[in-house]
C-alpha cells in the first residue's frame, strides 16, 4: 500500500529553515511514496514550494505534488498536482500538460467523475473522525466505493494510528494519505500486532 505524506503550516511551519529540517526528517523516517506541499496562507508559497520539490527530488522514487496550482507545478517540475474537489474541470488540462493528477473527493459521484475525466488517483475523505471535516465515511462506505470504481484511491481523514492504516489496507485501497500520521513525533509507527505483542510481553513479565 502506498504512503502519501501531506504537509501543513501548523506542523512544518512557514519558516524555510524549519520547514527544511522537519520535512527532511519526516521523509527520511517514513519514506512515503508521494508527498504533497499544502499551505493556503503562505505569502511565499512559491519559494517554499520550490524548496519542497527540491527536497523530494533527493529521495529516489518519491513523487512530489503541489496543491491546487497547475501552472506552478509545471514550472517547478513537480511530479504532479493535487486538485481540490472544486477543480474537477481542471483535470484534463493538467493531464494534457503532462502532470500526474490526484484530486480530493468526498462523494462517490465525485470519484466517478474524476475517473471519467482522467485523474490518476483520488483522495477520498474523511474516512475516520477528523477535525472540522464533517461526518466520517467509515470503512463500509469505502468498501462500497472500491466496488464501483477503477481509479486508484487514497484513503484520507483521521488516519493517525497504526490500526487506521491496517483498516484501510484490509479493504484494498491503493494507499493512504495523512498529515498527522507522518508528523507526530516524526517517528515510525509500530504495526498494531507488534504493539499487542510488546504489551503482552510486558504484562507476562510483570505477572511472573
Amino acid at each position: 500500500m502506498k504512503k502519501y505524506l501531506i504537509t501543513s503550516s501548523d506542523l512544518y511551519t512557514q519558516d524555510l529553515d524549519t520547514f527544511n529540517q522537519k520535512l527532511r526528517e519526516s521523509l527520511k523516517v517514513h519514506m512515503p511514496d508521494f508527498a504533497l506541499y499544502r499551505d493556503k496562507t503562505n505569502p511565499d508559497y512559491e519559494k517554499q514550494a520550490s524548496l519542497f520539490v527540491e527536497i523530494c527530488s533527493g529521495f529516489e522514487g518519491m513523487k512530489s505534488f503541489l496543491h491546487r496550482h497547475v501552472e506552478l507545478a509545471l514550472r517547478l517540475k513537480a511530479s504532479g498536482v493535487h486538485l481540490t474537489s472544486t477543480q474537477l474541470d481542471e483535470i484534463p488540462h493538467a493531464k494534457r500538460a503532462g502532470l500526474e493528477v490526484i484530486i480530493s473527493t468526498h462523494t462517490h459521484e465525485e470519484v466517478l467523475k474524476a475517473q471519467k475525466l482522467g485523474a490518476d488517483a483520488v483522495a477520498y475523505s474523511p474516512i475516520f473522525v477528523s477535525p472540522n471535516k464533517g461526518k466520517p465515511k467509515g470503512i463500509e462506505d469505502l468498501k462500497a466505493l472500491l466496488a464501483k470504481c477503477n481509479i486508484k484511491v487514497f484513503a484520507l481523514g483521521g488516519i493517525v494510528e497504526p490500526w487506521h492504516v491496517e483498516a484501510v489496507e484490509e479493504v484494498g485501497v491503493y494507499g493512504f494519505a495523512s498529515i498527522r500520521y507522518f508528523s507526530e513525533a516524526l517517528r515510525p509507527k509500530p504495526r498494531l500486532q507488534k504493539t499487542i505483542e510488546d504489551y503482552s510481553l510486558r504484562t507476562d513479565h510483570q505477572d511472573s
